[in-house]
């Protein structure tokens, strides 16, 4: 199956950010981003509902090559809708270079070891576990930083706005949320600071596998 609406990306400058209200735990459920577009403010929800886990998410930030986000940067403002492939500028968070970016061995000139494993955490970094809480604190330190959004996910069906802004695959199989598994679908926020630098914000729950098959399901 696919996200049940399509799938793509707006591009903007923010307008607003603001947190749902917390439950009576005291979880957030949303991060809610408002990107300015010319044809109106588009209301981008990224989800970080734990699914009935106190814990149940999982978050990375990611440095993106400049370059391997070119094509994506040379986009209008707007809403683009973008096809589920490789060559698209789709994500995925299994399968997208563009999120795993090779180790750059050849600029390793001194302290070989330590600066390969330098450079592999740069590009590579573990993802974090925890509460709704602690992924929107990250998540706002990364926006802090924006004067360009990118938020990859599913457009609403009614108004402006994005959703399933995170991983969209390797839902286990029954848990409901299966029928909208499928690769190079996957959503993301990604920002561009006033010095060029392309930083994404990744996450997904912990139920979701780490390995899919072609189908999005996991393995």
């Amino acid at each position: 199956m696919s996200l049940t609406n399509g799938y793509g990306l707006v591009i903007g400058t923010k307008s607003d950010y603001y947190r749902d209200p917390p439950d009576s735990f005291g979880r957030y459920y949303h991060g809610n981003l408002i990107v300015n577009a010319p044809n109106g403010d588009y209301h981008c929800a990224i989800d970080v509902d734990p699914k009935a886990m106190p814990d149940g998410i999982q978050w990375r930030i990611v440095h993106i090559a400049k370059a391997s986000f070119s094509t994506i940067k040379a986009l209008p403002d707007g809403w683009h809708s973008i096809n589920s492939n490789p060559t698209s500028g789709a994500l995925d968070y299994i399968r997208s270079t563009v999120l795993h970016p090779p180790i750059l061995i050849k600029t390793v000139t001194y302290n070989s070891c330590l600066s390969k494993i330098i450079n592999f955490i740069r590009w590579n970094p573990p993802w974090k576990n925890g509460t709704g809480f602690q992924a929107l604190t990250d998540l706002e330190a990364v926006i802090a930083l924006g004067v360009r959004f990118y938020v990859f996910g599913e457009p609403f069906t009614s108004g402006l706005g994005v959703h399933n802004i995170h991983q969209n695959q390797g839902d286990p199989i029954g848990s409901g949320f299966d029928t909208e598994n499928a690769i190079w679908q996957d959503g993301a926020t990604i920002i561009e600071t006033a010095n060029g630098d392309i930083i994404g914000f990744l996450n997904k729950f912990k139920t979701q596998a780490f390995k899919t098959d072609n189908q999005g399901h996991p393995i």
